[in-house]
């Protein structure tokens, strides 16, 4: 038993290491873990507290043992020595060097938003938009808007999961203008394998924050942020109006996993082809932010 993914750099199927694995297949497995679910691990309360923890000065000695544990490279970190940051959460929010995540130069390239586990949907029905093999939700209430929904009907979706132990900044795919951004309140849910085969409309379910961007390359995007279990805080950095470039910082989680999501409508991109097949065969790619995942759409382009 166990979380697969497929690391795009070696091509190896690789097991996650979950944190917290057992009392997740707990609590979304048995009629005792569901109870503690409802009653207390999905109400914002408990998100909030434990986001305060990771404030606290206390917390910093959780960095070294998650480090270790995770084999995370410090060295690709602004500030690489652990004993600088004064709370785990500082920690958890670090930048990276610029070098450490270098951003694919060709104009017409779509970046990867966020370092993570990648899922990508070539031509999407708006009304059973995949959440995982077996469980669908409608577009129009991830968004809140049915008419805007509509506008991406056989449209392409990406979606990039963050594990606690990634990189959790998030950036923009391709350059563009904001156009509007807003707010959906909403439970704090795990966003894990283990709870999104679980629970029916998840996305739907979850505290989200939704961008409108038209962009240079491919058309109209929405950009979502989902927070999840312990994410207190969605940041972000730009604003409405603002004009944005490629592999620019658009925003960052406060602890705990979380997810991105990409919408882009009709005949806009096309996704690579790895990716789509590893999709279909219903694994998970590992992605760096910044590297190309797909393509501008082109009357002669091939579908995967």
């Amino acid at each position: 038993m166990g979380i697969y993914y497929i690391d795009r750099e070696t091509g190896e199927k690789i097991k996650e290491k979950v944190p917290g694995y057992l009392v997740l297949r707990w609590l979304y497995g048995s009629i005792s873990g569901n109870l503690a679910l409802f009653t207390l691990l999905r109400r914002k309360l408990f998100s909030r507290l434990v986001g305060a923890w990771q404030n606290l000065p206390l917390s910093r000695r959780k960095i070294k043992p998650f480090v270790e544990h995770h084999q995370i490279n410090m060295s690709e970190a602004e500030i690489s020595d652990i004993k600088t940051y004064r709370t785990f959460n500082e920690f958890f929010i670090r930048r990276l060097k610029e070098e450490a995540r270098p951003i694919d130069d060709e104009p017409e390239s779509l970046a990867a938003p966020a370092d993570g586990k990648l899922l990508a949907y070539q031509e999407i029905d708006t009304e059973k938009v995949v959440q995982i093999k077996g469980l669908n939700y409608s577009l129009a209430e991830l968004l809140g808007d049915r008419n805007k929904a509509q506008l991406y009907q056989g449209g392409t979706k990406v979606i990039v999961r963050l594990a606690p132990a990634d990189y959790h900044r998030f950036h923009f795919p391709d350059s563009g203008v904001i156009k509007e951004m807003k707010q959906i309140k909403g439970q704090y849910r795990s966003v894990s394998p283990i709870a999104l085969e679980k629970t029916i409309r998840l996305y739907c379910q979850n505290k989200r924050e939704i961008t409108e961007i038209d962009t240079d390359h491919f058309g109209t995007m929405e950009y979502i942020e989902v927070g999840a279990t312990c994410v207190g805080t969605i940041f972000q950095s730009r604003s409405v109006g603002d004009s944005v470039e490629k592999g620019e910082e658009k925003g960052y989680f406060a602890f705990g996993g979380s997810t991105v999501i990409l919408f882009f409508q009709k005949d806009q991109v096309i996704i690579d082809e790895d990716l789509i097949h590893n999709t279909q065969t219903g694994i998970e790619t590992k992605v760096q932010m910044g590297e190309k995942i797909g393509s501008k759409y082109k009357t002669d382009s091939v579908k995967a």
